[in-house]
């Protein structure tokens, strides 16, 4: 990674550099461990944790788009003991820093995840699902409502000792609202931004590509949107973001850091190439050191 200090500061937690995976593009993180050392990076945000075991959505869950992709995974993950005794374990031996991403569909279940992973070690933070938009039931209401946001984000800050990032559903009526309460009720960073529904239609067939008919468009279509997201709320709150949407380059983290984020996720990129997020790692380095800076230079530095 060179000798540039690509260490950034998340809350209370700090990061060897501000690169990170997104929740759902990287699986538990283990698959990737093949490729690359995935202690390298900043971190991982795990596949999306729930009480009980999901199946998720039924096939096809996936289609490409002329700028990216819809999913409408629907979920689907182990569930959070069974992440607990199998995979966890393996992220602690490697030396990863893990970010354990939940969802649920009542407060109380919010509560439930948290207390049992703050009984764990090798947690660095907790991301909160409250903007999925894949499934009917996956927190999309909590992160609609500043009010409902909040109360999810509290309940979880009362539980835990451990740093609560709350993921922000680009879909809210009012966003700056969301967040705001989100950081009055706790958390320590924001993570901006998840998926936009789309629809894909099969011209052929008259179909949509998708079972579930709509998914979480992500990919280079999402990144002016996620820009100018992270650029507006760098500008209402007080807390870290954490940049995601269509980055695949350095260069791409570099917009999100001038933006106004802290740290970065890389996600559909890992599709298309496993060793992504240590490429955008390796090129924000490479970048820093031509100029003589560190990430934290970059950090909501947008001229005009």
């Amino acid at each position: 990674m060179g000798s540039v200090d690509l260490s950034v500061q998340v809350g209370s937690l700090t990061l060897a550099n501000p690169v990170l995976t997104a929740s759902g593009t990287f699986g538990y993180g283990i698959e990737f461990c093949d490729y690359f050392n995935v202690a390298d990076l900043g971190g991982i945000s795990t596949k999306g944790l729930s009480l009980e075991p999901r199946d998720g959505n039924p096939p096809p869950r996936i289609c490409e788009t002329s700028a990216g992709m819809l999913n409408a995974i629907g979920l689907a993950n182990v569930g959070v003991e069974a992440f607990c005794r199998d995979k966890l374990p393996q992220l602690r031996e490697r030396g990863i820093t893990v970010v354990v991403n939940v969802f649920a569909t009542s407060v109380e279940d919010f509560e439930k995840l948290a207390v049992r992973l703050d009984r764990e070690t090798g947690i660095a933070a907790l991301e909160l699902n409250v903007s999925c938009p894949n499934v009917d039931h996956g927190g999309i209401e909590f992160g609609r409502d500043p009010a409902a946001a909040a109360r999810v984000t509290a309940a979880v800050v009362a539980v835990t000792k451990l740093p609560v990032w709350v993921k922000m559903s680009p879909e809210a009526p009012d966003l700056r609202a969301v967040a705001r309460a989100c950081q009055n009720a706790g958390a320590q960073a924001l993570s901006a931004i998840n998926t936009v529904r789309g629809l894909a239609i099969d011209a052929d067939t008259w179909r949509p590509r998708l079972a579930n008919r709509t998914g979480g468009l992500s990919g280079p279509a999402l990144k002016p949107i996620a820009l100018r997201i992270v650029w507006e709320l760098s500008h209402y709150v007080d807390i870290p973001i954490v940049g995601i949407g269509g980055i695949a380059s350095g260069r791409d983290a570099v917009e999100f850091l001038l933006a106004g984020a802290t740290a970065v996720q890389v996600g559909t990129a890992s599709f298309a190439d496993p060793l992504a997020a240590k490429h955008v790692c390796d090129e924000l380095s490479a970048y820093c050191a031509e100029r003589g800076i560190t990430p934290r230079d970059l950090v909501g530095q947008l001229k005009g």
